[in-house]
């Protein structure tokens, strides 16, 4: 009957509207096809993850790191020499051991980032270390006490630092030393790492990512080195510390609002691990007889060690580093 075909088609919709799901599944050409993934690990989409809008976040941060680095760096052997009355040789002592050894901790950051934390938990770390450094250091440089007293201009004589007054300020500098040492190896990778590379306009977008990151970073530098040493020469060492403070904390909050926004990627094997893995088989195959050349003979990785839409590569024969074969 038409009464019962109509009740039996309306039936039939209502079932399967039912059986459909409330929420649409995700779009797989839309996600990132670089293996990236949220902080969870989960596959994140191009649409609503990564971009200029991330990009430009931790070009924030590295504008303020720049900032507070060669604000601190740059008028430094002035500071010992003026306030903490060390003499110039060995101010200058002090401060080449001292960036020394801030170029050297970015290797440490590196390795902790690649092999444990990540890029975006070490900037974070990092960030706090960096943060905590500069607060004491403002302080170290506000408070009389843990500074010693000015110059007697009738005497012309200085009085030396206290013990512990050095023991304070050199351990504020050395964790903003530290600090550096996670910013710098993960920073502009972490920026990189927001632009999908199989997507051609991505890709576009990734290179003009490289020439406003080194603006930043040179209009950090260019402050840094003008504003701030007129401040500190002129108006306070206090005040002179402080403004880099005060922007490394505002930037490290915008930083955490785009948590959401962040591709991340995941971290692998320790980069040393490698390093030492070819120098052993270098050591242990050095008397190997070298095979006859041929197509069974050349390594093809497999396809699955490749990352979504690269070709075959194969390594071509070669009569170098024969003893590594």
């Amino acid at each position: 009957m038409p009464g019962e075909a109509h009740t039996g088609t309306a039936m039939e919709d209502l079932s399967s509207t039912c059986e459909s799901p409330l929420l649409a599944k995700p779009d797989s050409n839309n996600l990132a096809e670089d293996g990236s993934t949220d902080l969870k690990g989960r596959p994140v989409r191009r649409s609503l993850t990564g971009g200029w809008t991330a990009s430009l976040l931790i070009i924030g941060i590295e504008i303020a790191e720049r900032l507070a680095y060669y604000g601190i760096a740059s008028n430094l052997v002035t500071y010992l020499t003026n306030v903490m009355h060390q003499t110039t040789v060995a101010a200058a002592k002090n401060v080449n051991v001292w960036a020394g050894t801030a170029s050297m901790l970015p290797l440490f950051g590196a390795f902790v980032a690649d092999s444990y934390l990540g890029r975006y938990w070490t900037i974070f770390s990092s960030s706090i270390v960096y943060l905590l450094g500069l607060s004491l250091l403002t302080l170290s440089a506000s408070l009389t006490s843990f500074r010693p007293s000015p110059c007697d201009t009738t005497s012309y004589t200085c009085p030396e630092a206290l013990g512990f007054q050095v023991g304070f300020f050199f351990f504020s500098l050395y964790l903003v030393a530290l600090g550096q040492g996670g910013h710098k190896p993960c920073l502009q990778a972490f920026g990189a790492d927001q632009f999908d590379d199989r997507d051609p306009e991505e890709r576009k977008h990734k290179s003009s990512f490289f020439n406003w990151w080194y603006f930043g970073m040179s209009s950090g530098l260019v402050v840094s080195i003008s504003v701030l040493m007129y401040i500190q020469e002129n108006v306070g060492w206090g005040l002179g510390f402080g403004i880099p403070t005060m922007a490394m904390a505002i930037a490290l909050s915008v930083f955490m609002c785009g948590t959401r926004l962040y591709r991340h990627k995941l971290p692998g094997a320790s980069p040393f691990t490698g390093i030492a893995q070819v120098f052993v088989a270098c050591i242990l195959k050095w008397n190997v007889p070298v095979p006859s050349q041929g197509e069974n003979n050349i390594y093809v990785i497999q396809e699955e060690q490749l990352l979504k839409g690269e070709k075959n590569r194969e390594l071509l024969p070669t009569n170098q580093l024969s003893y590594t074969g």
